[in-house]
């Protein structure tokens, strides 16, 4: 089967979006279907299976930036990839993100599965209705990665919409070659934004013992304000760094940190952190706990979360739960297994069944 999977964001920026797409691609691959990811790139594509679609334009949404390519150029060279390609099935994630993926809904060159990521609010939903409604009718098949999102999509496009999750390479995270360490030390991977929280975790460096030290990945339009604002040697600024640093980062670092105030429909990053065998430390925002907690894929249930949790914004409560993995060896080895057990059933390998079967019955129909 030839199968196509385009992707609104730029693939050389980080994002759980991105990130789901690339490992789609590579298990299908692995099984022998054709497949081709067409998406924005700012830079060489990180896979010999990308079409790049030039560059992006950041573009403010849902409380962040997202580098999506809605110029007349990346739509000519969208249109002409479609063509070229004559895939069997087109998947696209972010269906309605300004750019490739409308393009792609416009042209319908083969059945249309689309995946919708985004929770919160999308303003262009509302503005634009009719034609966002009439731009979700195109899709044969509707998916959404969490209920938050399923809600968020329902409530502005109407239509049935059937829940899969996010997968993750649990096998390339868990091989993935220790980066070596001074000490104990947390890690943050994320844009430099207010809605990310970075700036609670930096606060609750202060009260964590002197040995700690926190890794920074990533930028953003905060990064200066608060490099000027957190001065602590302990903090080790790493700028933007490839998917290979950052695999071998979770997998060496103690414990890894996502205090985000908002806006997250479904932790990714957890699941890859889990993955690495590393211990969660998180904000009990609902896409957090949900990954923690709820009912897994299979219909498992944690027999305890496989995170600590702690209240959003709370800088002394954040620095009280990294005390507990970082000071005490059986609770880190506790929160280990925990999360390992916990990632085990949202393998990419399973996602990819199940998309594989939706093809294959869009196709026949």
């Amino acid at each position: 089967m030839r199968i196509g999977l385009v992707c609104p964001y730029s693939l050389t920026m980080p994002g759980g979006v991105q990130g789901q797409v690339l490992a789609l691609a590579r298990s299908m691959r692995r099984r022998g279907h054709e497949t081709r990811v067409l998406a924005p790139c700012d830079g060489p594509p990180p896979e010999l299976f990308v079409t790049p679609l030039g560059n992006s334009l950041p573009t403010a949404a849902n409380g962040s930036i997202a580098p999506v390519a809605p110029d007349p150029a990346a739509q000519f060279r969208t249109i002409r990839a479609l063509w070229d390609e004559a895939f069997d099935v087109v998947h696209l994630h972010e269906p309605l993100a300004p750019g490739p993926t409308v393009t792609s809904l416009l042209l319908k060159p083969a059945p249309l599965v689309g995946t919708f990521h985004a929770a919160g609010s999308q303003p262009a939903y509302t503005a634009m209705k009719p034609l966002v409604q009439w731009g979700a009718r195109r899709l044969d098949l509707r998916v959404a990665v969490s209920e938050d999102a399923r809600d968020l999509a329902r409530d502005h496009l109407d239509g049935d919409y059937e829940l899969m999750f996010n997968g993750v390479e649990v096998q390339r995270f868990a091989s993935a070659e220790p980066w070596p360490t001074d000490g104990p030390t947390v890690l943050f991977v994320g844009r430099h934004e207010p809605r990310k929280g970075l700036d609670v975790l930096l606060s609750a460096l202060e009260e964590l013992p002197a040995e700690v030290r926190i890794w920074v990945a990533g930028t953003g339009p905060d990064t200066d304000a608060l490099q000027a604002r957190f001065t602590d040697e302990r903090i080790e600024w790493l700028g933007r760094i490839d998917d290979h640093e950052r695999d071998r980062r979770l997998a060496g670092a103690d414990v890894f940190c996502a205090p985000s105030l908002g806006g997250e429909s479904f932790g990714v990053i957890l699941l890859e952190a889990m993955a690495a065998r590393t211990p969660v430390v998180a904000s009990d925002i609902p896409g957090y706990t949900k990954v923690a907690t709820a009912p897994a894929p299979d219909g498992s249930v944690p027999r305890e979360p496989a995170a600590l949790l702690a209240p959003v914004g709370d800088a002394a409560a954040l620095a009280d739960r990294l005390r507990r993995v970082l000071g005490d060896p059986a609770e880190a080895a506790r929160q280990r297994d925990l999360g390992w057990e916990r990632v085990q059933p949202f393998d990419v390998e399973r996602l990819t069944d199940l998309y594989l079967q939706r093809y294959h019955q869009l196709v026949a129909g």
